[in-house]
């Protein structure tokens, strides 16, 4: 099926303003699918079976798809809009980029354009076979001096999405305290001998759908087969410091893709990206575990706001998310201090003048009715979501940086379990 025609340039503002007076400030979005080429599909993201290598054997499958993203994904031979989010009105896209662009603080929120001129933040579904290679995302620092920005990240387990738990759910995180880092470097010596025994210095933790991880830049991660929601920071920036999983060799270039050019082999260099107190860190699950929180201001009779993704890191609250449950034949206002990327992953129903679906399955190139960008327009004037089903109408929503005045903590769902 063919996606619909593009407004680029000088016609975006034109489009975008009869778009936020349809949708009261509610922008239709249409799905962004990410392959990449060293990763193997889980199959739960609705992507249709024969659609998993639409863009080609080469490109790898499809095992990702962003949500309200302004963000290109940085895979090699990508299409120039690989990872940006569209706009759809009235048979016609236009990029979210360019909509925030033309529209700058009404649709994301005078403070974050005028500290960012951009939507520094978006949320994908990963969702994969089998484990990934341990890794991690630069650190700012790090992740400049090849013109980029570094990269923290938090996940949650839909467990709309987790029926099958597919081949490995566990996920190595951090290194064992004690670790040091000359260990890390003898694994990276032994790169090209095999399995270079980086998981040996590292701990799996079961993963369980309802619940999510915190992960600031500069942790190693080795994210496991269950599906994931996964709000994170504006960028594409990453090290592979795994030589071979589940059998398949990982190449060196993975770990180096983001190290600046005379420093590819510099080990020490390399090494270094880590945020080494934070993979040691003995109080690990402490400090970057979650469950959810319900939040009484925004719940009532027949839905429920909870939050999912929540914290700050290193004192900054750089992105959050939130999981909507309205039950059948229940309509709430919806109000939020500022703009979001919502999905829905169950149910059906209407938000604002918009219909939303939750697809059984999507064929690459349709455009379901199930993403939608709540601009911090219609988020300060309030938002109707009604469901007209028969099950629940549920949702997730990501915001961008400092938007709420009040959020818990990471650990803040301990409190709550023991009253």
């Amino acid at each position: 099926m063919c996606a619909s025609p593009i407004y680029k340039g000088d016609n975006v503002g034109r489009i975008l303003d009869r778009a936020m007076d349809a949708g009261e400030g509610i922008l239709r979005l249409t799905p962004t699918w990410v392959p990449r080429s060293f990763l193997q599909p889980g199959r739960r993201i609705k992507l249709h079976p024969d659609d998993l290598y639409a863009l080609g054997l080469h490109r790898g499958g499809i095992d990702e798809r962003w949500f309200a993203s302004t963000t290109e994904a940085m895979n090699e031979n990508r299409a120039p809009d690989e990872g940006l989010s569209y706009c759809l009105f009235e048979g016609q896209r236009f990029l979210l980029r360019d909509a925030v662009e033309e529209g700058q603080g009404r649709i994301i929120g005078d403070e974050i354009w005028n500290t960012y001129h951009r939507w520094p933040v978006y949320s994908k579904f990963f969702d994969n076979m089998g484990p990934i290679p341990h890794h991690m995302h630069q650190r700012q620092e790090h992740a400049q001096l090849t013109g980029q920005q570094g990269k923290p990240e938090a996940y949650y387990f839909p467990p709309q999405l987790n029926a099958a738990e597919n081949h490995f759910d566990y996920t190595f995180m951090g290194l064992e305290p004690g670790t040091t880092k000359d260990d890390v470097i003898r694994c990276l010596e032994n790169w090209n001998k095999g399995d270079n025994g980086i998981l040996y210095l590292s701990k799996a933790y079961r993963l369980r759908p309802g619940t999510g991880w915190v992960i600031p830049a500069g942790v190693l991660h080795a994210p496991g087969s269950m599906c994931t929601y996964e709000p994170q920071w504006g960028s594409d920036v990453f090290g592979m410091f795994q030589s071979l999983v589940e059998g398949r060799p990982v190449p060196w270039e993975l770990c180096v893709k983001d190290v600046p050019d005379d420093k590819k082999n510099d080990l020490q260099f390399i090494v270094d990206q880590l945020d080494w107190e934070k993979n040691v860190d003995p109080y690990f699950v402490m400090h970057t575990y979650v469950e959810p929180i319900v939040d009484p201001e925004n719940s009532g009779d027949g839905y429920t706001d909870r939050w999912i993704t929540y914290g700050t890191i290193d004192g900054q609250q750089l992105f959050s998310a939130k999981e909507l449950t309205v039950m059948p034949g229940v309509k709430m206002t919806l109000r939020d201090p500022g703009a979001s990327g919502w999905i829905t992953v169950q149910g059906c129903g209407r938000i604002g003048p918009l219909a939303i679906q939750t697809p059984v399955m999507i064929r690459f190139g349709e455009e379901p009715w199930d993403e939608v960008f709540i601009t911090a327009e219609a988020a300060k004037r309030g938002v109707v979501v009604e469901n007209t089903g028969s099950e629940p109408l549920v949702s997730l929503r990501y915001f961008g940086p400092g938007v709420h005045k009040q959020i818990p903590e990471i650990g803040d769902h301990r409190k709550y379990k023991q009253r």
